[in-house]
């Protein structure tokens, strides 16, 4: 990838984490299907768990999101599109609230100068009502979408509170990808994790085999998901899951203490745990990871 600034001032100028930039290739096949995947990228932002209170944990944890737009309006280079990959809001058992946050969210997110902006659940945001607050102000919670010769597919593992796509989404994904090529560049959008990582700690969904076995014939995928608020990759078969570290606070690795609690904030550094990575997106998938550099 070329771009024209250094991602680590990107980073001293956000004072955050949890920022995936992805460039995808032109193809080699022809002046007009390299036309038609142009070089681009794509800003993934996740887990900014907007009205979470914890000043143990972040107590900026005020002003993150604004940072992110800010950030992200301050690229030379403006992105494609901006996608957030779940948890936009944290929990709360009051409806009302519950609304008022993602109403909130929206305000903050839509000071962002790049127009083209996607939205996809967490379980934050849906598994107590089904996605019901989620749909009034972001509309589908799975929904597909092309750019420059890559099929986007967004799946929803929150609204079902059993951590499940469910049947009903798995046939939907199961006629989308019956239009396409095995050839076909596919990337992936969700929030769990689509395989088993650390159940124990609701780091995995439930039919997310089912899933990944519908995408196994296509040679070219990859996912993108949140959740777990730490970098972390893995592979089934030839599909690449990448891991988007949190906006807000970092957690343990799985299974390295005995219950998933926030990692405790630490002045001297309090970007620990929050960092950003380079997706170069083309016939393969190469990632470079990079730490926060402290403004």
């Amino acid at each position: 990838m070329s771009f024209d600034f250094d991602r680590r001032d990107f980073l001293k100028l956000a004072g955050l984490g949890g920022v995936a930039f992805a460039s995808a290739l032109a193809s080699r096949s022809g002046p007009a299907r390299a036309a038609a995947q142009a070089e681009f990228y794509f800003v993934q932002l996740s887990d900014t768990h907007w009205g979470f209170k914890g000043p143990a944990v972040n107590p900026e944890s005020g002003a993150t999101l604004q940072r992110a737009v800010a950030a992200v309006n301050a690229l030379p280079q403006q992105p494609d599109f901006v996608v957030f990959t779940g948890d936009l809001t944290h929990t709360t058992d009051d409806p009302k609230e519950r609304r008022t946050r993602l109403k909130r969210f929206k305000e903050i997110v839509s000071e962002l100068r790049v127009k083209d902006v996607r939205f996809m659940p967490g379980e934050h945001d849906a598994s107590l009502d089904k996605g019901e607050a989620y749909q009034e102000f972001f509309g589908a919670t799975h929904y597909t979408f092309d750019h420059k010769g890559v099929h986007f597919i967004v799946l929803d593992n929150v609204s079902d509170p059993t951590a499940a796509i469910s049947e009903e989404q798995l046939a939907w994904l199961t006629a989308d990808l019956k239009q396409h090529k095995p050839s076909d560049r596919i990337v992936i959008f969700t929030h769990r994790p689509l395989f088993d990582l650390y159940p124990e700690w609701d780091w995995a969904t439930r039919d997310g085999a089912k899933a990944v076995e519908l995408l196994m014939p296509f040679q070219n995928v990859v996912v993108f998901y949140g959740h777990i608020h730490q970098e972390n990759h893995h592979m089934t078969g030839h599909i690449a899951h990448h891991a988007a570290q949190s906006l807000i606070f970092p957690l343990p690795a799985p299974g390295s203490q005995p219950k998933r609690v926030p990692l405790a904030w630490d002045p001297a550094a309090p970007n620990r745990g929050l960092g950003e990575r380079d997706v170069t997106v083309g016939a393969a998938y190469k990632l470079t990871e990079l730490p926060v550099v402290k403004g």
